[in-house]
């Protein structure tokens, strides 16, 4: 049975995500849909590669993963499909079908670019504005069905990349900024610890951000309820938290907001 993902930053107040369900399920009735996430900030593209790259390592390599975070819909941007051994990704050529597979399998793993030119794979009306619904969905569909990439498209050398967030120097440490505001109010940042030059210390390495410093800890439980933590996430990411609280909301920032670290 195919699997496809969806991950949008259409919200989930309107039809937008049911339509493109909708589209897929009428051409493939047996698929197993998984949506990602729908809370992408309005065309935050590194953040909505961000998500997806959370999630995608841990389906099979056979999935369809279609991302939608589409800022310049209906221009010149081409619709692309990757195929990489890990997974095939739909979406707007704009960098995030890309970072999405640098952030979840490195370098190496940016795949096969093909242009989503075939139209008669699409829906027949193409809305200029709803590319999800009438490009991409059709085409995932077609994907899942068994299609191979050279009946939807041109191979192309030069998918859109976004060049690395790396750390950016400051006096005695490095600057980075928040990628991501998780459900809980946690703000997982642009710092990647494989990517910052030296290595963290526990109770050593310090934390900016909103005028707050903050030692950098193991967990959450190593500050009291209501305290603010530092600490290094999942994702290997450095991430600032409040214990049982929203980060987010008690220091009033969001996605872009500037974080440093400085460690001895």
């Amino acid at each position: 049975m195919p699997i496809i993902t969806l991950t949008t930053d259409f919200g989930e107040q309107d039809g937008y995500v049911a339509a493109m369900r909708g589209v897929i399920l009428g051409l493939t009735p047996h698929a197993t849909l998984v949506d990602v996430s729908h809370a992408v900030a309005p065309g935050a593209i590194r953040q909505g590669a961000y998500v997806l790259a959370t999630a995608a390592p841990y389906f099979p390599a056979d999935t369809v993963h279609v991302a939608v975070v589409d800022p310049g819909v209906g221009s010149a941007r081409r619709p692309l499909l990757l195929r990489t051994p890990a997974g095939l990704f739909v979406g707007p050529d704009n960098g995030l079908l890309t970072e999405t597979a640098r952030l979840a399998w490195g370098e190496a793993a940016r795949g096969e670019a093909y242009h989503l030119n075939r139209p008669a794979t699409w829906r027949p009306l193409v809305s200029a504005t709803f590319h999800g619904r009438d490009i991409f969905a059709p085409v995932a569909a077609r994907l899942a069905l068994g299609a191979s990439p050279s009946a939807l498209g041109d191979p192309i050398p030069d998918p859109v990349t976004l060049p690395p967030l790396d750390p950016t120097p400051v006096q005695g440490g490095w600057r980075g900024e928040v990628l991501h505001v998780d459900r809980f109010g946690n703000l997982i940042t642009t710092l990647e610890v494989a990517r910052l030059p030296a290595p963290l210390l526990l109770g050593h390495t310090v934390v900016a951000v909103a005028g707050r410093r903050v030692a950098l800890a193991q967990t959450f439980s190593d500050v009291e309820v209501g305290g603010l933590v530092a600490y290094v996430g999942s994702s290997g990411r450095i991430e600032i938290a409040v214990r049982q609280g929203d980060a987010a909301a008690t220091l009033g920032v969001g996605v872009g907001t500037p974080i440093t670290v400085w460690t001895p």
